[in-house]
């Protein structure tokens, strides 16, 4: 059919009955396609299990729980005409607003900066308890990328996350005819940034990238403000670690989490949760969903074992056990 963000749309019915297999134009688990129509069906099955329409139920249970009243399905009071700039002129059109109708969820809520910059708070934490820390963090997770890479671009669960040099944001672009919009967040600054503009083009990606690394070099992030630490069982982990000759540090965060980070600049960084028997589970990074076990001899913790790799309190510690061993000369002048 015609394009659907310029059209005003149809019911679910009439939309389900336009659909063939062309619709679905890769295998399923072989490539990633972004599909705005994805969203309309998950609007509709939204609306079928809660048995009332998807905007009442996003309203009901996201947005009026966060605080974002101005976030409507349609203009409420003033709201920015969309325009169309033409690329080589300076000229505009405007652009049609219409109800997009089946494939509404698929980008028409209306929103003020004060809404997404609430929307922005809760992907850095601050999820009034609409949704659970864990399930938060499950959404952030990319799928299907090198997330120790520089830069790269991927999905979680409804969510983009996008590396930038050495950062990683978190959040959602979006567009209507006339609009565009993002919202991306760097959770270990914590800090956000949105981008609104009633224009259908002219935006060129790195926008947000570039308003956090402003704000980065004016007001450097000082972390948290102090506080005691919840569970104190992983304090006798905390502090440097070797993997081999690689130096790391391993932190323990007030919230009860476990940092392991590079020390050298760069290394396989993760968070790790404790899982309540002595062992930790990988959040993110390269040991996301890998369990960490602590090795003692004697009831003293003698290394850390990390799915078969090895971190011992100093390089190469005899006294842990070093995969393959370590040479019976021990270290030697070059």
């Amino acid at each position: 059919g015609s394009w659907w963000e310029r059209v005003p749309g149809t019911d679910w019915p009439t939309l389900a009955g336009q659909l063939d297999d062309d619709d679905a134009p890769h295998t399923a688990g072989r490539r990633f396609h972004y599909s705005n129509l994805g969203y309309g069906v998950l609007g509709e099955l939204l609306a079928r299990r809660r048995s009332r329409p998807w905007t009442e139920v996003v309203r009901d249970e996201v947005l009026l729980p966060l605080g974002m009243s101005r976030t409507t399905p349609r203009p409420d009071g003033r709201a920015a005409q969309g325009w169309a700039v033409h690329p080589w002129a300076d000229v505009v059109l405007p652009e049609p607003e219409h109800d997009a109708g089946a494939m509404a969820a698929g980008g028409q809520l209306w929103s003020t900066l004060t809404d997404l910059a609430r929307l922005g708070s809760f992907l850095l934490g601050d999820t009034g308890d609409v949704l659970a820390a864990a399930t938060l963090e499950e959404m952030a997770e990319p799928a299907g990328v090198d997330s120790a890479a520089r830069e790269w671009g991927a999905y979680g669960l409804g969510l983009q996350v996008v590396r930038v040099g050495d950062r990683t944001l978190v959040g959602h672009g979006g567009s209507m005819p006339g609009f565009l919009a993002s919202v991306f967040v760097d959770r270990a600054e914590q800090l956000g940034s949105v981008v609104l503009a009633n224009a259908t083009s002219g935006l060129d990606g790195t926008l947000a990238a570039d308003l956090h690394e402003i704000v980065r070099a004016a007001e450097p992030f000082v972390g948290e403000p102090w506080s005691p630490t919840a569970d104190a069982d992983g304090l006798e982990l905390a502090g440097v670690w070797y993997w081999g000759t690689y130096s790391y540090g391993l932190r323990l965060r007030s919230d009860g989490l476990l940092d392991l980070v590079g020390l050298l600049g760069s290394g396989r960084a993760s968070r790790f949760r404790p899982r309540g028997d002595g062992t930790f589970v990988g959040l993110d990074g390269y040991h996301a969903g890998e369990v960490l076990r602590v090795v003692r001899e004697g009831g003293r913790v003698v290394a850390l074992d990390l799915g078969s790799f090895v971190y011992s309190r100093t390089p190469y510690d005899e006294q842990a056990p070093q995969p393959g061993g370590v040479d019976t000369g021990g270290w030697r002048a070059g």
